[in-house]
């Protein structure tokens, strides 16, 4: 039998829905309401995290009856009670009332390590917040939600961690393409970890019911247990939340900019109070650089989730957070400075990330910056693939060769000529000569890059092949990206071949190119 370090603090300390149903309604005077897993029909584990196992105290438990319990929803650990939260939010811009977790199951609380951890379970069934849904997953979102999880953490990005993705057994009718033609799928269920799974939305939906008793509640409870370092009391503690919050919001826009991340979904109810990636639905990363993508074929008119508009939606996001708060701070001059010294900052950060990504100490302008993306962005060029080859660049280099060097990330080398060709010899003269008067030589000017700039992410069509597999019951793809990805910054020669561009058969390819919410 597992021994957990049980310690509920949000189902103790803050006030529960007093319909203990599962019938979909409207939840009043509550943070949460009480739900069980649905029992699963024939659950089977096909792939945990060893490394997250490790941290929770659990690598000697995975092959057990008894973790496969757990992390199906068969069974509910001794002493807990499994819930799932209410939050409202903005969807592409609209306000949407109530929303919650509509197959999301929190099942507890625990401690190891040090650490505190909620456990959580995607797709085991509906609750109250389900509304006309089943509550359910597939294996193909599941695939992507585990797999990128687990990889966004040895990106350095912060973000929810995937402990485990089970097959329930059921099937599971879905229309992925929403063009009226469902099919059933093989239903799947991933066990979420993170601090807190708290959201923007949390808070939105008791502010915009002007239930202010338990929006106090909440924020009192989130910053007693998450934001500790705050010691200011009446408005100032909130006021001082929320720059922690927005400070944190940012950081995270910052590295998904910096891998070339589009999360896809940047609704309010998407947004951790904890700065911490979460919902991993539609997401993608740039192949060829182009800042107006979108992974998210809801959102394929509008572009509103774009790589590009990701800080200026964070920004917004934060804006909706603070009306939800300012019943606590009730003064705007004050937020509207924390948002504008966070825009400041973030303009300051996002300097130093790209200078980091050029592997410059200084010399970095918006010149030299602005002339890259429209190189860039004049052919097909595959971002990865760029910024991490344009670490092999040295000093003696002519800009011709420098240009050779990164050859290998043009999706259309023939291309390269002419005008083109001209734009990128002007701006690699302009590099080189900022590169030969850095104090740094080479050898450290390319670790540092390499620090920066992954070499291996989770294209789209690669966890495409991992789905594929797994839909055919074959999981040594998704483990083979699993290793892959635990170490994006190392060289692995012996996986060369995933230091490629997309090929061309994933182009337009269902599930290697855009993406629908069908989950």
């Amino acid at each position: 039998m597992m021994k957990l370090d049980i310690n509920d603090t949000f189902a103790k300390e803050l006030p529960a829905d007093q319909d203990e149903t599962i019938s979909r309604r409207q939840v009043l005077g509550a943070c949460y309401s009480y739900v069980s897993p649905r029992m699963p029909a024939n659950p089977e584990l096909v792939h945990y995290s060893d490394e997250l196992a490790k941290e929770l105290g659990l690598e000697n438990d995975t092959s057990s009856a008894a973790f496969l319990g757990l992390v199906s929803g068969r069974t509910v650990y001794p002493g807990t009670s499994p819930f799932a939260m209410c939050y409202g939010g903005h969807q592409f811009g609209n306000w949407a009332g109530q929303l919650g977790d509509g197959r999301a199951i929190n099942l507890f609380e625990m401690e190891h390590g040090g650490n505190s951890w909620a456990v959580q379970l995607k797709g085991a069934g509906e609750t109250p917040y389900s509304r006309t849904a089943d509550g359910l997953a597939v294996l193909r979102s599941s695939v992507r939600e585990h797999l990128c999880s687990e990889a966004m953490h040895h990106l350095g990005v912060p973000t929810t961690r995937s402990l485990a993705l089970v097959l329930s057994g059921d099937q599971v009718l879905r229309d992925i393409l929403y063009d009226g033609n469902p099919e059933y799928e093989k239903g799947a269920i991933v066990t979420r970890v993170a601090p807190s799974f708290i959201r923007f939305g949390n808070f939105q939906i008791l502010a915009s019911r002007n239930d202010v008793t338990n929006l106090k509640l909440l924020a009192d409870y989130t910053i007693r247990h998450f934001f500790t370092g705050i010691s200011s009391a009446g408005k100032e503690k909130y006021l001082e939340f929320y720059q922690e919050v927005a400070g944190k919001t940012l950081e995270m826009v910052l590295d998904w900019q910096r891998v070339g991340f589009v999360h896809g979904v940047m609704n309010t109810d998407n947004m951790s109070i904890l700065g911490l990636t979460i919902d991993y639905g539609p997401y993608g990363w740039m192949e060829d650089f182009n800042p107006d993508w979108t992974p998210n074929t809801t959102d394929a008119h509008k572009r509103r989730y774009r790589f590009a508009n990701q800080p200026h939606i964070a920004l917004w996001n934060l804006v909706q957070l603070g009306n939800a708060l300012y019943p606590l701070i009730q003064d705007v001059p004050a937020m509207e400075k924390i948002l504008d010294d966070c825009n400041s900052r973030f303009d300051t950060r996002y300097h130093q990330m790209m200078q980091a990504k050029l592997g410059l100490v200084g010399n970095y302008d918006d010149t030299l910056h602005d002339e890259l993306q429209t190189v860039l962005k004049a052919s097909e060029t595959d971002m990865t693939i760029f910024y991490r080859n344009l670490s092999n660049v040295s000093k003696s280099d002519l800009a011709a060769d420098a240009l050779e060097k990164v050859r290998d990330a043009f999706y259309k080398p023939e291309e390269i000529r002419g005008k083109i060709k001209a734009g990128w010899i002007r701006w690699f003269t302009i590099y080189l000569e900022k590169v030969g008067r850095e104090p740094i030589s080479d050898k450290v000017r390319k670790t540092r890059m390499n620090l920066t700039n992954p070499k291996y992410v989770l294209r789209n069509y690669m966890a495409q092949l991992a789905i594929d597999a797994a839909e055919n019951g074959d999981y040594a793809v998704m483990e083979e990206f699993y290793a892959l990805l635990k170490n994006p910054y190392g060289e692995q020669a012996e996986n060369e071949k995933w230091f490629a561009k997309r090929p061309e058969w994933a182009r337009h390819k269902v599930g290697c190119s855009m993406l629908s919410c069908s989950s």
